[in-house]
């Protein structure tokens, strides 16, 4: 027979209950969604386990509030173990009951989107942790209409996620039958090669190379450049969970590669991708670095003004303002959203948007899906190059000659605990008179805080919504300007 819990530890115990009901309620290994799904490092939080919790809470998603019987399609990336990852969350949601197809091959995230839109299916995961570093991984969720979850449908997984947490993910028997293959790659490119003008394009007799920086869009720009006799080469089109040893991000200073093959094959244009294949960066023929935001102001000059194309422009808040100058000349509004697709696809759906971006390299149009793709990015600007029969610095150029010159640098900073917090309330204080020899004029904090600087330009910070650092933006009319408020507002907080 069993002993009797004694007078003292009942009590004790009812103390606790009634001071304590968080421990009731809340685990202690919580999983967060950031600005873009949810990402964690490998083997510390990014394990099996906590794999199969965020995918048994999209499953819970899906029958309450999506058509299960339409299906989830699973896609993954080149990372470490990524394959093995789908597979346990095809496993999970399959448990369900829930049709599931499991891409053959790893792919790019918009590859997903697009056939999840195609398919009407009621949703999609890609196992990607996009341009993290290689010791990471995550888990996006893209929704029935082809594109980042929107904040509302985030939500409700997290709310479904906690109740996982707590009672975890249940011992159901595996429905293996619900599993399918599914070629994921064969109709994604036949759908984007026909969203250029390829005989234009072949005319202008340009030379490519492609860097996809051992990423998951590997392969796929050159193949539809060769089918239509484009010369176009790739580097780094292996699979290297490493990625080469630098973050597959397409921008300074992880594409030295591409820069090293342009200027060495004498091609007319670089185009690289992120890990996952949904930020897009690129080089001019000598191996300038052409950035995101001068790529997002290039492509919506060309659509909104040389092809006219309808449509208003939505960015995020750490996007350039040289875009707002190319809106106001041809009379489109400018919405300006917190960092994080979901925000500008939310716009998106809702209204007629143009182009919509962020200062990653994400890049979305009207014209394709609401959502970012680097292939279908770099395609539409190797299609400016030839309509206009100018080259990448030529265009950037041209821009700056009609709109004024932007120069945009962004500098991330690991920092010590507490750092981010005192940084962002430091730049948040009204009493902020100066930075520098710069008078500050004018602060907004929409996402982190930006601060205007007299009539050169602005710095901004934010802390990162997946990793433990702090990111100092600043766009200025001269390079040495931005360079200067980068360098001056990251000792500042180094120092706090």
């Amino acid at each position: 027979m069993a002993r009797a819990a004694s007078p003292a530890k009942i009590a004790l115990t009812r103390v606790l209950r009634a001071r304590l009901p968080f421990a009731y309620t809340v685990p202690v290994n919580t999983i967060r969604f950031g600005t873009d799904g949810w990402r964690g490092v490998i083997a510390d939080d990014f394990t099996f386990e906590n794999v199969r919790k965020v995918s048994w809470a999209i499953a819970r998603y899906i029958v309450r509030a999506e058509k299960p019987g339409q299906g989830v399609i699973v896609g993954y990336d080149n990372r470490f173990a990524s394959e093995r990852f789908a597979q346990a969350v095809a496993e999970t949601i399959a448990k369900a009951d829930v049709p599931v197809w499991l891409a053959t091959a790893p792919c790019p995230s918009p590859a997903v989107s697009l056939l999840v839109r195609q398919r009407a299916a009621a949703g999609g995961v890609m196992v990607t942790a996009s341009h993290n570093p290689y010791r990471w991984n995550g888990i996006k969720f893209k929704a029935s209409y082809g594109s980042s979850a929107l904040p509302s449908i985030v939500e409700q997984i997290e709310h479904e996620l906690a109740t996982v947490q707590v009672h975890g993910v249940p011992n159901l028997p595996p429905r293996s039958g619900q599993i399918q293959d599914l070629d994921i790659l064969a109709p994604y490119l036949d759908t984007i090669d026909k969203l250029v003008d390829w005989e234009k394009l072949l005319a202008a007799r340009l030379r490519f190379v492609v860097d996809p920086m051992h990423g998951s869009a590997r392969g796929l720009l050159i193949a539809l450049m060769q089918r239509h006799g484009v010369a176009c080469d790739e580097i780094r089109g292996t699979r290297d969970p490493l990625f080469g040893g630098v973050n597959p991000e397409p921008i300074e200073p992880h594409i030295g590669a591409l820069r090293e093959a342009v200027r060495r094959g004498g091609y007319d244009a670089g185009f690289a991708a992120d890990g996952d294949g949904d930020r897009i960066g690129a080089m001019h023929s000598d191996g300038t670095f052409i950035t995101p935001h001068q790529i997002f102001s290039i492509l919506f000059w060309h659509l909104a003004g040389t092809r006219q194309v309808s449509g208003d422009l939505a960015k995020t808040f750490s996007t350039t303002k040289l875009l707002d100058k190319i809106a106001s000349r041809y009379g489109r509004r400018v919405h300006e959203v917190p960092v994080g697709f979901k925000y500008i696809c939310e716009l998106m759906l809702e209204g007629n948007i143009l182009m919509g971006g962020e200062e990653s390299g994400g890049i979305g149009t009207k014209l394709y899906l609401p959502e970012r793709d680097a292939t279908v990015s770099a395609l539409l600007l190797a299609e400016v190059m030839a309509w206009h029969h100018m080259s990448l610095g030529a265009l950037v150029a041209h821009l700056h000659s009609e709109y004024g010159e932007h120069h945009y640098g962004r500098v991330d900073l690991e920092l010590r605990p507490g750092q981010k917090e005192r940084a962002i309330e430091y730049f948040a204080d009204s009493q902020l008179a100066r930075l520098g020899d710069w008078p500050v004029v004018h602060r907004e904090d929409l996402d982190g805080i930006k601060v205007y600087v007299g009539d050169v330009g602005w710095v901004m910070v934010r802390a990162s919504g997946t990793e433990n650092m702090l990111r100092v933006y600043s766009e200025t009319t001269r390079a040495e300007s931005t360079k200067r408020l980068l360098n001056e507002v990251s000792a500042l907080v180094q120092a706090l």
